[in-house]
C-alpha cells in the first residue's frame, strides 16, 4: 500500500515544501491576481485570514490522508509563490492526483510549474510507486489543459457538471492521467524541458 507523508522537493529553481500558517503572508502577495481563481472552487486571497483558513483547511485534510499540500517555495528568493498537491490518495490502488496548482503571475511561463510537476510526478512513480497520477481541469481553462498535455498529460475524458463553483457555474473537468509504463518517456520528456 503507498504511504503518503510530509516531504520537500528539491529542484534547480523551486523548493515544494509542507504547506505551513507561516507561509500565509507569502501567499496572500502572490495570489492577488483574480485570473489565479477565475476555475477554482475557493479563493483565498481575500484576506490574510482567509489564506490562514484555506492552509488550516489543507492541514485538517492531510491529517485525514486525503491531501499532501505542498508550499511552492522561489529557491532564488525564499520566498512562497503558489501552492500545489496532491489529493485523491488512493493508497491500495497506488494513484493520486496532482491538483489545486497556482502561482504568482510573475512565476508563468518560467519553468516554474513544469519543474513543480516534474518533482510531483517523480516522486510519485519512483518513492510512492504510483501507478496512475491522474490531472484534471476547468474545460474553460485551456491554458492549464495546454500545460498539462505539455507535461505528457494523456486526455481521459469530461466528466460533465462536475463541481459547482463559486458563482454558481456548473464546471465540467477535463481529466488526464499519466501511467506508471509512460513514466520514462515523460521523465526524459521533462529532464530536456527543465535543462
Amino acid at each position: 500500500m503507498m504511504q503518503i507523508e510530509p516531504v520537500t522537493l528539491t529542484g534547480n529553481v523551486v523548493r515544494l515544501e509542507p504547506l505551513q500558517l507561516s507561509h500565509a503572508e507569502d501567499l496572500l502577495e502572490a495570489a492577488q491576481e483574480p485570473d489565479t481563481w477565475w476555475y477554482m472552487a475557493f479563493n483565498p486571497s481575500t484576506s490574510l485570514q482567509a489564506m490562514r483558513q484555506w492552509i488550516d483547511e489543507a492541514a485538517q485534510l492531510q491529517q485525514s490522508g486525503s491531501v499532501l499540500p505542498f508550499a511552492i517555495v522561489d529557491q532564488r528568493s525564499g520566498r512562497a509563490i503558489g501552492s500545489t498537491r496532491y489529493l485523491a490518495i488512493m493508497p491500495k490502488d497506488y494513484g493520486l492526483e496532482i491538483g489545486w496548482t497556482w502561482i504568482a503571475p510573475a512565476a508563468r511561463r518560467t519553468g516554474i510549474n513544469t519543474e513543480c510537476k516534474y518533482l510531483l510526478l517523480r516522486h510519485a512513480f519512483e518513492q510512492l510507486h504510483a501507478i496512475r497520477v491522474q490531472l484534471k481541469t476547468d474545460s474553460r481553462n485551456l491554458r492549464s489543459q495546454r500545460a498539462i498535455e505539455r507535461i505528457g498529460g494523456v486526455k481521459e475524458g469530461v466528466l460533465r457538471n462536475h463541481m459547482i463553483m463559486l458563482d454558481g457555474y456548473y464546471r465540467h473537468s477535463v481529466f488526464y492521467s499519466i501511467i506508471n509504463t509512460e513514466w520514462e518517456q515523460v521523465k526524459a520528456d521533462l529532464e530536456e524541458k527543465i535543462r
